[in-house]
């Protein structure tokens, strides 16, 4: 049986319903930064990859931030090195793969989310790997119904994102790739090496086009969970994305999603709520680093992460609490509950770590009472 490839045309379209864009809880990247990437689109006039928006100089702009001559101000969505967005925005202008890899909480997820956005205009091609994902969710699946009816044909073909995106010439993206199982994992090589799905039910295959790459995240704490084949590993070029490297850096993270979420959440504006911020975000980096800020004290490490993510999930979480139950003014104890749960994930360990940092460190500060007081009282409910 002769080999054919399969026309971009003849993938069946999978069209989601349609829902008004101020009513979803959480727009796509493209949906919510369209006004910034037609602006970008607009002043970019360096030469573009087959298929892209933008030219790797704009995605990066895209993510990391800037002013654009027509006074355009282009809001950051990473903070970091600008290094690590080059290496990999460059990436994925050439024929190899890009794999973010970090501890929780380094905005993997969100930057590739970002990329996908910025690059193909498009970031809900998107594979969800857990340990249930099966082959079909990276190769095909079909509709039964219609392969119980007419047999193997296109039509009763499903195409996974990954498909969709090799024969759209998009870019695909597929979370926690190391929570996979390793048989599935290693359905990714010929994608990824060849360029090319083989359909043998129908005897034919899907060539990518240009314009086709993949970006994967894991959690480098994940590496023993399923790791990579060598062979796979080799198709993707590595990118670690790190923790914020200052506190500066950490508190501006955490302040800006704080307050994008607050919005999407109609919660109130906290004009005062930045001392509360940097108090969180002080506790989880020198419980994350085992120091004090000063280096002068040494602290035990809980079972946790810890991550900026968490830290943005406990500021919003006290947002809430102190627009809701609070007079607007975020305070102390409104934050201190998510912090108990966010530091004691191990009862038994963790809660002797957070008893020792509140009184040998936090007790200590002579502007942190009534943080104290609010961080003692939720331990002992």
């Amino acid at each position: 049986m002769s080999v054919s490839a399969v026309p971009a045309a003849e993938i069946p379209e999978q069209t989601p319903a349609q829902t008004p864009a101020e009513e979803v809880l959480r727009p796509h990247a493209e949906t919510v930064y369209a006004a910034e990437l037609a602006a970008l689109a607009a002043a970019d006039d360096r030469p573009r990859p087959a298929r892209w928006q933008l030219s790797p100089w704009a995605v990066a702009t895209y993510l990391l931030g800037g002013t654009l001559p027509d006074g355009t101000v282009v809001t950051p969505k990473y903070v970091g090195p600008r290094r690590i967005v080059e290496v990999a925005v460059t990436t994925l202008a050439t024929d190899r793969a890009l794999l973010l890899l970090g501890v929780p909480g380094t905005a993997k997820t969100w930057v590739s989310e970002h990329l996908a956005a910025a690059v193909s205009g498009d970031s809900t091609l998107l594979v969800q790997g857990t340990a249930g994902t099966p082959e079909e969710a990276i190769r095909y699946g079909w509709n039964y119904a219609r392969l119980l009816a007419e047999g193997p044909s296109r039509g009763a073909l499903v195409p996974s994102p990954v498909m969709r995106a090799m024969a759209e010439g998009r870019t695909a993206r597929v979370e926690e790739l190391t929570r996979i199982p390793a048989d599935v994992q290693d359905s990714l090589i010929t994608i990824l090496s060849e360029k090319t799905l083989p359909i043998p039910e129908l005897g034919e295959e899907v060539q990518a086009v240009r314009g086709f790459n993949l970006i994967a995240t894991a959690n480098d704490r994940d590496r023993g969970v399923n790791e990579l084949s060598s062979a796979l590993r080799r198709r993707f070029n590595t990118v670690v994305l790190p923790l914020p490297a200052s506190l500066e850096e950490e508190v501006d993270i955490v302040s800006r999603r704080v307050g994008e979420l607050g919005r999407s959440l109609d919660l109130p504006a906290v004009p005062s709520g930045s001392a509360e911020i940097r108090r969180v975000v002080t506790v989880f980096r020198e419980l994350r680093d085992g120091v004090t800020a000063d280096g002068r004290t040494k602290v035990k490490s809980p079972s946790g992460s810890l991550s900026t993510a968490e830290a943005i999930s406990v500021v919003t979480s006290g947002l809430a609490l102190a627009a809701h139950f609070g007079d607007g003014v975020l305070r102390p104890a409104d934050v201190a509950s998510g912090l108990l749960g966010a530091v004691v994930r191990d009862p038994a360990a963790d809660r002797l770590v957070w008893q020792e940092y509140l009184e040998s460190v936090v007790r200590e500060r002579d502007d942190w009472k009534d943080f104290y007081r609010s961080c003692r009282e939720a331990a002992q409910r």
